[in-house]
C-alpha cells in the first residue's frame, strides 16, 4: 500500500530543508557502504506516530535560471500535484511577505489539505508573532522551530490528520504483484503490453505520456499476477520537464505495492545516473529486484555484446548484485517468455523462509571456517542465528557483542548464506544483536 506524500512549500529561505532534515531525522544521513547508491536529499521517509509517510522538501529542486517567483509558482505546483497534504512553510521573524502571499494564493486554489508553520518562533516570547499570519487563510499557524526542533508534534499531529484513509489492495496473497520502474520513454508501457498481449496501456515515443498508475491482472500457468505499470509525468511544459527526477515519486507508490520490481533500462541509450537513484529506491525498500534491459533488437551484437552489457550493469548497480538481468525486446516480443519464470523466482525467494537448524549449520561452518577479524583484542563471537522476517528475508544473528560486526564480515555471511540457499532477485538483511 502506498504511503501518504507530504510536501513542503514556501518561498526561499523560511528553512524548509532544516524542517526537511528534522522529520526525516537519521533516515537522511544513512549511507550504505556499497558503492552506486546514489541519495536524493530532496526527498525520504518520515515517521510520526502510527504513520509512515513519504516527504519532499521542494526548496530542493533546481529550476534553473527561472525568476524568483517564478521558481516558486513552480514548486508549489508540483507539491499540489504530488501531495496528498502540504506543510507550507512562513518565517515568523520577518512576518507575511508577498511571496507568502502568491504561494497562499496558489495553494488556496489547490483544493489539498494545507497545514501551516510558522518557522523560527525559537522561544516562547515570539509566539505572539504568528497571529498575523492568518491573514493567509489557512487556519491556526502552527509555531515551530526548525533549529531547536520545537513544534514540529503539533504539526505532524495536524498533517496526520489529512492523511488518507488506509486501503489495503483486494488481491488474493498468493497473487505476485510486480511493477516496473524507470526513466521516462524506456519502454515501460511497450513491455506491459508486451507481456499482456493487448494494447491497455497508451504507448507513446514521447516521455511520459502514462498519466496515472495502472493495475493489470493476468493469469499466466495457473499464477495470478498483477502489474503495476507507474505512472510517468502528468504534465507536460517546462516545470516537469526539468524536474524530471519527480518520476521517481511515482515510481515509489509502486514499489511500495509490490513484491517484484523490475528496473527497466534502455540498451539504446545505456545506464546513466536517474537509473542508478530510481533502482536504489527499489532496493531500499526491500523488494525483489531485475533488471531489464529493453530495446535489445536495437543493439547491433555479437557474440561478446550481452556479456560486456551485464559486466556494465554489475559495475554500475554494485547494490544490486542479487538482481538477475533479463535482455528483451517490448517491441519485437522476442525474448518475453524468459520474464516470468525470473519473476516466478525472484517472487519465490522474496518470501522464503530457512529452516532454523539448517541455517545455523551453514552460519556457524562460516565463521569457523573464517572467524571475524580480532578488534582490539575482542573477537566476535556467534552464538546462534534465526531468520525473524520474510519480504525481504531478515535474519538476527546473536553475537557477544554487535559492535564487532564489522560491515565487510556481515557482507561475507550474507554472502554463505546466498550460497547455501540462493536467494536470487532479493535483498536480504542481516542484523547482529547481544545474547541476552
Amino acid at each position: 500500500m502506498a504511503k501518504p506524500v507530504v510536501a513542503i512549500v514556501g518561498r526561499p529561505n523560511v528553512g524548509k530543508s532544516t524542517i526537511f532534515n528534522r522529520i526525516v531525522g537519521e533516515r537522511i544521513s544513512i549511507v550504505e557502504d556499497i558503492p552506486g547508491v546514489t541519495r536524493d536529499r530532496i526527498y525520504s521517509s518520515g515517521e510520526w506516530l502510527t504513520h509512515d509517510f513519504n516527504i519532499i522538501d521542494t526548496g530542493g529542486i533546481d529550476l534553473g535560471d527561472e525568476p524568483f517567483l517564478e521558481q516558486i509558482r513552480q514548486q508549489a505546483e508540483i507539491a499540489i500535484e504530488e501531495a496528498d497534504v502540504i506543510l507550507f512553510l512562513v518565517n515568523g521573524r520577518e512576518g507575511v511577505t508577498g511571496a507568502d502571499e502568491e504561494v497562499a494564493k496558489i495553494l488556496y486554489r489547490s483544493n489539498k489539505p494545507v497545514v501551516l508553520g510558522v518557522n523560527k518562533i525559537d522561544n516562547p516570547e515570539m509566539r505572539t508573532d504568528i497571529y498575523e499570519f492568518y491573514s493567509l487563510g489557512f487556519g491556526e499557524p502552527i509555531p515551530i522551530s526548525g533549529s531547536h526542533g520545537l513544534g514540529l508534534g503539533d504539526l505532524l499531529d495536524e498533517a496526520a490528520k489529512h492523511f488518507p484513509k488506509k486501503q489495503d489492495d483486494d488481491y488474493d496473497e498468493n497473487t505476485i504483484k510486480f511493477s516496473l520502474i524507470g526513466r521516462p520513454n524506456v519502454g515501460k508501457s511497450s513491455l506491459v503490453n508486451a507481456i499482456l498481449g493487448e494494447e491497455r496501456v497508451i504507448v507513446s515515443n514521447i516521455a511520459g505520456t502514462t498519466r496515472d498508475a495502472i493495475d493489470s491482472e493476468m493469469t499466466y500457468n495457473g499464477q495470478d499476477y498483477v502489474i503495476i505499470d507507474t505512472a510517468g509525468m502528468r504534465k507536460k511544459g517546462k516545470v516537469y520537464e526539468s524536474t524530471e527526477k519527480y518520476s521517481v515519486l511515482r515510481a515509489l507508490r509502486a514499489i511500495e505495492r509490490s513484491d517484484v520490481v523490475l528496473v527497466v533500462l534502455d540498451a539504446e541509450e545505456g545506464i546513466i545516473e536517474q537509473d542508478k537513484h530510481i533502482a536504489g529506491y527499489a532496493h531500499e525498500a526491500g523488494r525483489a529486484v531485475i533488471i531489464v534491459v529493453n530495446k535489445w533488437d536495437a543493439i547491433e551484437k555479437d557474440e561478446k555484446t550481452m556479456k560486456e552489457f551485464e559486466q556494465n550493469i554489475r559495475e554500475h548497480f554494485l547494490f544490486l548484485s542479487y538482481a538477475p538481468i533479463v535482455f528483451l525486446s517490448a517491441k519485437t516480443k522476442k525474448r518475453i517468455h524468459t520474464l516470468i519464470p525470473v519473476i516466478n523466482t525472484a517472487s519465490e525467494n522474496h518470501s522464503m523462509r530457512v529452516q532454523t537448524n539448517i541455517l545455523n549449520e551453514v552460519v556457524t561452518d562460516a565463521a569457523a571456517r573464517n572467524p571475524a577479524p580480532a578488534d582490539k583484542g575482542r573477537r566476535l563471537k556467534i552464538y546462534y542465528t534465526t531468520q525473524v522476517a520474510v519480504k525481504p528475508p531478515v535474519f538476527v544473528v546473536f553475537v557477544n557483542d554487535p559492535e564487532l560486526m564489522h560491515f565487510s564480515y556481515q557482507r561475507f555471511l550474507e554472502n554463505r548464506i546466498r550460497e547455501a540457499f540462493g536467494f536470487e532477485g532479493t535483498p536480504i538483511k542481516i542484523y547482529a544483536r547481544e545474547r541476552s
